[in-house]
């Protein structure tokens, strides 16, 4: 890869001539590599979320407590890039590549003998911190692999491909590997994991790059203020539906802090001239309207990540019944990435976008027409739609953005990477924060509605209480038990009802914010197309 690092003074470095092209078999293995780290992150973050509850059953706590291990790994995982920046460019890419993945092996290993609470907390904070270099590394050996004129087409959707498909891959896997067991097949398959990432990483360096001191003490006030801002955003977002936005004050306040802190982080930023990030350069239409655009679409994903996953939970579906979903779900991210690769040009990005917003938008309305007798089967097409339309979004907006990077200079690449990385594990974050938000608003609303019908002078309501006691009545012999007994599991059906409702709220939502974003690209793209023709 020719790219450059951000250099300290404003004239960029003198660029390096080209290096010759990978032997084929040398080429599957830089690939193979790439595929292997970006993996491993991918499936040490998926097995967090996919996981919470057993996790918080194997440490003691409740779901709510353990939600901070999830924050305790996103917060570094989504800060420490942007620190990397300038690591990487001070101390080599070679050594940046070694240290991260000796630490993240380090990490796992002390993952396996965790057994309470802070302990884990501890580690979860550190293999964060570990795995932020990772998705780099997954992008930097998967475009060492090929020729300049593969990178774009070939190496950024499978680059992207790798990256995305953690989530889905440990619902897969999980059920497998927990068993009678608990945890601790997951904490060994993430070692064995890094391990190999390891042994890869020292045998297939990557190429080197010009070495300059640019770490300034400026820097780690900047960090620090940006850590501290993603930080409490994060923390906002994941703890927010939790404990809900009004009834914990806590959480406003922590907004506030983040907000004041990523003000303090710009402001110092834009005074000085080296800095850790280009400021005005982000700040620029361009990179503004692609960085909306990204943000929109992590919110509009979240469809998948936080809807049929919880709602089927919530229905009493186990993890293994969902496996061939989420299986699904991955051969149609492949089928967009492939789709990428084959007709993915410059000049067709609007059409890709307008095309995976219009699957998104019928996908969602397909779900929202749910029931609580809807089960994983049922949203096989609709969710496979939905992981086609985001692969066929992403790679297309990443090389908007690419391309914007290097009409500014080399050295803007990675840094662009590293933004990237940062703003959609922070977007994931708030996206999911928001859809439960809202499910969980809805689902109040409904909840309401039916109780109101559960009175004892409804005919439904009685019937079903009728058939609920009879169908207890060769367990419980008291009638009184026999009979609160039918009225609690009503109630449990009621409740189960307003979140199906719910969901089917947030389903519809999404297929219309998905259109109105699409009738909004189309009328950007004629508007293009009107202004070229009377240009000529």
């Amino acid at each position: 890869m020719n790219d450059q690092p951000q250099p300290a003074e404003p004239a960029a470095p003198q660029r390096p001539a080209p290096h010759p092209p990978l032997p084929f078999w040398l080429a599957v293995a830089y690939m193979t590599a790439a595929a292997m780290i970006a993996l491993s992150q991918g499936l040490q973050q998926g097995f967090i979320t996919t996981n919470l509850s057993q996790i918080a059953g194997d440490l003691g706590v409740t779901t709510s407590k353990a939600a901070w291990l999830y924050i305790a790994y996103t917060v570094p995982r989504a800060a420490l890039p942007v620190l990397l920046i300038k690591v990487r460019t001070q101390y080599g890419l070679r050594r940046f590549a070694e240290l991260g993945i000796i630490v993240y092996v380090l990490v796992a290993f002390t993952a396996v003998w965790v057994t309470d609470f802070r302990s884990a907390l501890v580690v979860q904070a550190l293999s964060g911190a570990a795995a932020a270099p990772l998705s780099t590394l997954g992008f930097l050996y998967m475009l060492e692999a090929l020729a300049p004129e593969w990178k774009m087409r070939l190496g950024l959707p499978m680059a992207l491909t790798v990256l995305l498909l953690g989530s889905s891959l440990a619902r897969i896997v999980s059920p497998a590997l927990i068993g009678d067991g608990g945890l601790l097949w997951i904490h060994l398959t993430g070692l064995g994991m890094a391990m190999v990432s390891l042994m890869l990483v020292f045998f297939l360096p990557l190429r080197p790059i010009p070495r300059m001191k640019v770490i300034e003490p400026t820097d780690f006030l900047s960090f620090g203020l940006i850590a501290l801002g993603f930080g409490g955003m994060t923390t906002a977002f994941i703890m927010g539906p939790i404990y809900y936005w009004t009834n914990a004050a806590w959480i406003g306040w922590t907004i506030v802090v983040a907000v004041i802190s990523l003000t303090l982080a710009i402001i110092v930023e834009l005074n000085r001239k080296a800095p850790l990030l280009d400021v005005r350069w982000l700040a620029s239409p361009t990179i503004l309207h692609l960085t909306g655009t990204l943000f929109l679409f992590r919110l509009i994903l979240s469809e998948q990540a936080a809807g049929a996953p919880k709602m089927f939970t919530i229905l009493g579906v186990a993890p293994s019944q969902m496996v061939v979903l989420f299986a699904v779900i991955t051969v149609a991210t492949l089928l967009g990435a492939l789709a990428c690769v084959a007709w993915m040009r410059p000049n067709r990005v609007p059409w890709f976008h307008l095309i995976a917003l219009l699957l998104i938008a019928f996908g969602a309305l397909l779900d929202s027409q749910v029931t609580s007798l809807t089960r994983p089967a049922q949203m096989i097409f609709s969710q496979a739609l939905v992981g086609f339309a985001g692969m066929l979004f992403m790679p297309p907006a990443m090389m908007t953005g690419l391309i914007t990077a290097l009409t500014k200079g080399p050295q803007y690449l990675l840094s662009f990477i590293i933004v990237f990385i940062s703003t959609q594990t922070l977007g994931g974050v708030l996206g999911s924060g928001l859809f439960t938000t809202f499910t969980t608003h809805r689902q109040a609303f409904h909840l309401q509605g039916l109780a109101e019908q559960l009175t004892p002078s409804d005919p439904m309501t009685v019937q079903a209480l009728t058939l609920y006691a009879t169908n207890l009545a060769g367990q419980i012999t008291d009638s009184s038990v026999r009979t609160a007994q039918a009225a609690s599991q009503v109630v449990q059906i009621a409740t189960a009802q307003a979140w199906v409702q719910a969901y089917a709220d947030a389903y519809l939502l999404t297929a219309i914010v998905a259109m109105i974003a699409a009738g909004a690209l189309l009328l950007h793209v004629l508007r293009d197309m009107m202004a070229r023709k009377a240009a000529t």
